[in-house]
């Protein structure tokens, strides 16, 4: 009988242990919840360039993944079961990534998202940092959209720390560069463990006296029902109309979650999808999101984004298309191109696009 009252004290001491823990985490992760204001200067350089009115501007975007989602991973949140990948993988696809980026730094804008500075996911190395020193002839400009001191999913191998943003690497200084928040909130206690989602908008003087008006963005991936989808899409329209019909000129780049209007996906080497896979949803963006002289820009016969719910199988994998670019009327498209690296390391590909100013 003493045997089984101690066994039952100590069950009560664990429990009690763990409900203590669990509290402890909630409170410490009210306490420094990261809560960024709507709108946040960036940069401001002393001696912005004055771009002229007849360039033809070449633009990349591209999410790398934290260079932790290769070919060979899945990933848990996505209906895989694996967390991070293995440190010498991580250090193989990020200098993967830098060495592509290098072989393209002629490029005048290269928009990244999910890129980390400091975070057990991709072993606290400053991505952002050593992406700048790398990139020396662009000016470097982030925004973050993911701070959180302790991520406690999955519990049997936490995410642990993240701190992560989007990333733009432009040729020419700006006159400046803003954050704006997108709306999303995903309620109590999720919230506090989840990203802040956000924009960046880096403007550009243009010898005509109008501006340049460079946005990237990485919208809402988990988000069953679309209200925060469609808040962020609202959001942002309201924002690149305003700036159109002040007689800017507008181009919009980075990682939607959301594939382009009409896209009909047909990718003869793999599967593709428009649905529910795991936990992501890949939803199509309206038809009549934009005013119809509005342009998105984007390769119909190469997929930039594959599933995570297993390895890559070029074969199986279902694939589709969701980093795209949206120009104003006063902006002409010339090309696109997404190059295909077969998400060696990372589970997008980079797409490029060159254009002129009306």
């Amino acid at each position: 009988m003493k045997k089984l009252k101690k066994i039952l004290q100590i069950i009560l001491i664990v429990f009690a242990l763990l409900i203590v823990g669990f509290i402890g985490l909630i409170l410490y992760a009210m306490a420094s919840d990261y809560k960024p204001d709507n709108k946040e200067q960036i940069a401001r350089p002393d001696n912005p360039a004055v771009l002229k009115d007849s360039l033809v501007l070449n633009l990349l975007t591209w999410n790398i993944g934290y260079a932790g989602l290769d070919k060979d991973m899945d990933f848990f949140k996505d209906g895989g079961t694996k967390v991070i990948t293995p440190e010498d993988k991580y250090l193989a696809n990020f200098s993967g990534i830098e060495d592509f980026l290098v072989r393209n730094d002629t490029v005048d804008f290269i928009l990244l998202q999910e890129i980390d500075r400091d975070s057990k996911r991709s072993y606290r190395i400053d991505q952002y940092q050593k992406m700048s020193e790398k990139l020396s002839g662009h000016h470097p400009l982030f925004a973050k959209n993911y701070d959180v001191f302790f991520v406690p999913v999955p519990p049997s191998r936490p995410m642990g720390k993240v701190i992560s943003g989007i990333a733009t690497f432009s040729k020419y200084a700006p006159v400046s560069s803003t954050r704006y928040s997108l709306p999303g909130d995903f309620g109590f206690p999720t919230q506090l463990f989840y990203l802040d989602r956000c924009f960046m908008d880096i403007r550009y003087s243009i010898e005509n006296g109008k501006e340049l008006v460079l946005i990237n963005t990485h919208n809402e991936a988990f988000d069953e029902g679309g209200v925060i989808r469609n808040a962020q899409m609202e959001s942002l329209k309201r924002f690149v109309l305003n700036e159109y019909n002040s007689g800017n000129y507008v181009i919009v780049g980075g990682d939607w979650n959301q594939y382009p209007p009409d896209f009909k996906p047909d990718f003869s080497q793999n599967l593709s999808f428009t649905g529910k896979i795991g936990n992501f949803e890949l939803t199509g963006i309206e038809s009549g999101y934009m005013p119809g002289e509005w342009e998105w820009i984007y390769d119909p016969l190469t997929p930039t984004v594959r599933t995570l719910t297993a390895p890559y199988d070029p074969a199986v994998t279902p694939t589709s298309v969701c980093d795209i670019f949206l120009t104003s009327p006063n902006i002409e498209s010339v090309s696109v191109r997404c190059i295909n690296l077969d998400f060696t390391n990372s589970d997008h590909n980079p797409v490029i696009i060159k254009v002129k100013l009306r």
